[in-house]
């Protein structure tokens, strides 16, 4: 069933939300299908950086923890937020992330980045604060995992642009917005 639904999605490689949205997908050497392009669809606890349309198209909406993953499952059945290990397995196939790589996550940032040998496309498009501020826009690209801690906080990926690396932080703010690509097996 897996390999019959990887052979038809790759040959569309495109997937449309219900907004209209379209995402193209990349089939991963794990054998799992990503969306490519930061999620758009408008939800409650959903962002613009900025606060400006124009961000949106550009990067994508920031969701909170909660609303990522409504956000992955409004893309249809099998769809969802990535976990942690999901994370690290496709970083794993680049060099791995940062304190888990012989060069500290500087190669999987470089192919998963936009532009990237992995066809990824990561973007650095920032954050929100639970207290409603922006920052790091263009600085770095920071992405949900569907991995909690806790009642308050989660695990999260973070491009840093300075370093050149890719980091796993283990304790982002469950109210705080963050892009988000989704995952289907």
């Amino acid at each position: 069933m897996l390999i019959a639904f990887l052979a038809a999605a790759q040959v569309s490689n495109q997937l449309k939300d219900r907004e209209g949205n379209i995402y193209d997908l990349k089939a991963t050497p794990d054998n799992k299908l990503w969306t490519t392009d930061n999620l758009k669809i408008n939800l409650p606890g959903s962002y613009c950086y900025d606060d400006l349309k124009s961000n949106c198209d550009r990067h994508g909406r920031l969701y909170t923890w909660e609303a990522a993953q409504q956000a992955c499952k409004a893309l249809g059945e099998g769809w969802r937020l990535p976990t942690s290990d999901d994370w690290q397995q496709l970083a794993k196939h680049y060099g791995g992330v940062f304190g888990n790589s012989s060069d500290s996550g500087k190669a999987v940032y470089k192919a998963l980045l936009q532009g990237g040998i992995s066809g990824f496309d990561a973007v650095l498009g920032g954050g929100r604060s639970s207290e409603g501020n922006y920052r790091r826009g263009d600085a770095h690209g920071f992405y949900w995992t569907a991995t909690a801690n806790d009642s308050n906080t989660a695990r999260f990926y973070n491009f840093g642009k300075g370093s050149g690396k890719l980091f796993l932080q283990p304790e982002g703010e469950k109210t705080e917005a963050f892009a988000v690509r989704c995952v289907k097996e």
